[in-house]
């Protein structure tokens, strides 16, 4: 696909970002390819293309944004991980060089919908009692699967899967496999452990008592409050993420999360 108009997300908080978004920049007009820039709280539609500049928050409130738009999203890392990245500010013009002459692809990511919120990663679900634990019930499609007692619920995509849901004991899912995956928080039981469904499954979380107040949050970013229970399903929505050829998942897994790497050599 031939590049006519992109645009390039900075975030001003991360260091360094306005001197790559003004490289990247410089380098777009180089090659004669109109550019918008803007900063990640003042996005805008109408265009073919998105590099995103910053860490992997930075590409994952850009990638909600632009989902229903289908465009794809290409990130240059100035985090610390970047796991949704693919060049670093350094080579940030070998980067481009490959995409103008086309050699990416671009992979659909599954979402996760709260009624008219999306999560990328994650939703994750606590009680307002910080330090306290809850009693969420599971339901799939409307049938009972279990009682936790927890800190917290983690919904996961496979996307989200090397996030949140990896910190807190769940497995690492193969962006390409049609599924979710459901983490408890601590659970207090040596029962509970992490469960991976069809995408295609209507997921509810109910809570124990309607009068307290539940938070969940889309990708740790967007807030939402609710009492009783919450339905979680698949978005009609997936994201573009442009990846450079050559570029797949287990290498990203050893080099960025050092996976089945020895202390000692890391």
């Amino acid at each position: 696909m031939k590049l006519k108009k992109v645009a390039v997300v900075y975030n001003q908080q991360i260091s360094h970002s306005i001197e790559i978004k003004n490289k990247l920049k410089s380098l777009l007009d180089k090659y004669k390819i109109i550019s918008d820039v803007f900063d990640i709280d003042s996005l805008q539609c109408g265009y073919d293309f998105v590099f995103v500049i910053g860490g992997d928050g930075t590409i994952l409130k850009t990638s909600r944004y632009y989902a229903k738009y289908s465009i794809p999203i290409f990130g240059v890392n100035l985090g610390r991980l970047g796991f949704l990245s693919q060049s670093s500010a350094d080579n940030i013009e070998f980067a481009l060089k490959k995409i103008l002459s086309g050699e990416y692809k671009t992979e659909d990511r599954i979402m996760l919908q709260y009624e008219g919120i999306t999560a990328l990663n994650d939703f994750v679900i606590k009680g307002s009692f910080t330090g306290r634990t809850s009693k969420f019930s599971l339901k799939i499609n409307n049938k009972k699967v279990c009682d936790y007692l927890a800190d917290g619920i983690i919904i996961s995509t496979p996307t989200g899967s090397t996030a949140y849901g990896l910190s807190a004991g769940g497995p690492v899912i193969v962006p390409s496999l049609d599924a979710f995956v459901i983490v408890p928080i601590c659970p207090h039981t040596l029962t509970a452990r992490p469960l991976v469904v069809p995408d295609s499954e209507l997921i509810t979380i109910c809570t124990g008592k309607s009068k307290d107040k539940y938070f969940l949050s889309a990708d740790g970013q967007e807030f939402s409050e609710f009492h009783s229970e919450i339905n979680i399903h698949k978005s009609q929505y997936t994201v573009k993420l442009a990846l450079l050829d050559g570029t797949e998942f287990y290498s990203v897994l050893r080099d960025k999360l050092h996976w089945g790497t020895s202390p000692a050599n890391i």
